[in-house]
């Protein structure tokens, strides 16, 4: 599995805890030195079935400065993949991809159900 995370980032520490205690085996990288493309982003994106909305960060402080609650809905699918491949900060994190799913963000009941 790879955890993509920001080390700083409290709910990616809780994340990597629970996959320690767990012996979940993983692969670590940063997102914000290492931030995942936008191939990357949408293979992701289409593996985890979720809406594109739930790959943004939209607590993060540069998600409300470029004000992407107005401007998201009036871009289309393939700008907004563009955009969260311009900057790791822009992008919901833990994100957790496995064989055949991707989590993005800590919910235990779902490490729970697909790491098992």
């Amino acid at each position: 599995m790879l955890f993509v995370h920001y080390p700083k980032c409290s709910t990616c520490q809780k994340a990597k805890k629970w996959l320690e205690a767990h012996q979940i085996a993983y692969e670590e990288r940063d997102i914000k030195t290492e931030n995942p493309s936008k191939e990357e982003l949408k293979g992701w994106y289409e593996k985890s079935g979720q809406e594109l909305k739930k790959f943004f960060n939209t607590s993060g402080m540069l998600y409300k400065s470029m004000q992407l609650k107005d401007k998201l809905p009036g871009m289309t699918e393939e700008e907004q993949l563009k955009l969260l491949g311009t900057d790791g900060m822009l992008v919901k994190r833990p994100i957790l991809v496995g064989d055949d799913f991707v989590l993005t963000g800590f919910k235990e009941e779902l490490y729970e159900q697909h790491c098992k």
